[in-house]
């Protein structure tokens, strides 16, 4: 049965984003994640995942001016010590919050530009050096033109090209459902081909991305397909909710953890 984690983020928005995580927990998730945990203090981040028992899934790295429309830095010449600076930052984070997924935003540049490609290449060599000897993987994620028009990595072939390229086994390919239906369809034969590389899923529904429903993919099939592989990691609930978090999760009832957390009798 897939683990899932939610997505901060983009779900219990309804919430301050440190009671996120108490909200998820109280749903019945047992993990979480989020783009980016830079606003707050490191320690708050953790004590907030310790007091929901929850595991912490994944995070962005720092993406640059996110707020300005940057989208990542990694395959951006000029931009290496920022990076470099930016993975010593999510150090800090994965310390306290016990994180060992971390995705590397590509930036906004064009695929075939070989300064581009270069520098990509160096950004993805020294942060999965760095993160290895913390038992931490860097995860690539392939990005649809739609909502990240430019977007370097955008083309599922191309990141598992990098992924393979790379050589180093922590270096894994973040399989976002819902990117590869609009970027290619036949999500569950993409899934096949490229599931040895996989190091993390993530799911939406292909219509707006809302709950992954009826609207497509065929999600219980995909998650039947997870079992059948093998996937033992965290499957990433990265949707807009269509109303409320809360009234959204009917799809969610046959997986809720219905024990969050410790009876109190148990540590008496």
């Amino acid at each position: 049965m897939p683990r899932f984690a939610a997505n901060l983020s983009m779900m219990f928005n309804e919430w301050a984003f440190l009671d996120r995580f108490k909200a998820a927990a109280d749903a019945g998730f047992a993990a979480v994640e989020f783009l980016f945990p830079y606003d707050h203090p490191a320690e708050q981040v953790g004590l907030a995942l310790a007091g929901g028992h929850l595991q912490q899934a994944l995070f962005n790295l720092p993406p640059g001016d996110f707020a300005k429309g940057e989208r990542g830095i990694a395959s951006l010449a000029g931009r290496e010590e920022e990076f470099r600076a930016g993975v010593a930052t999510a150090l800090a984070y994965a310390h306290e919050t016990g994180v060992k997924r971390l995705h590397m935003m590509a930036g906004l540049a064009d695929p075939e530009d070989a300064t581009a490609q270069a520098t990509y290449r160096a950004s993805l060599a020294y942060a999965a050096d760095a993160l290895a000897p913390h038992g931490i993987d860097l995860l690539l994620e392939p990005i649809n033109g739609k909502d990240m028009p430019g977007y370097f990595l955008n083309d599922f072939d191309q990141a598992a090209a990098y992924v393979r390229e790379a050589g180093r086994p922590n270096v894994r390919l973040q399989f976002d459902m819902y990117h590869c239906e609009l970027i290619h369809g036949d999500v569950a034969g993409r899934l096949k081909a490229l599931f040895p590389l996989v190091g993390h899923v993530q799911i939406a529904s292909a219509n707006g991305r809302h709950e992954p429903d009826d609207q497509g993919p065929d999600y219980p099939q995909l998650f039947s397909l997870l079992d059948e592989l093998g996937y033992d990691g965290f499957v990433g609930c990265e949707y807009r909710p269509r109303a409320g978090t809360l009234e959204g999760l009917g799809w969610f009832s046959p997986y809720r953890r219905h024990d969050p957390r410790p009876d109190p009798l148990d540590a008496a």
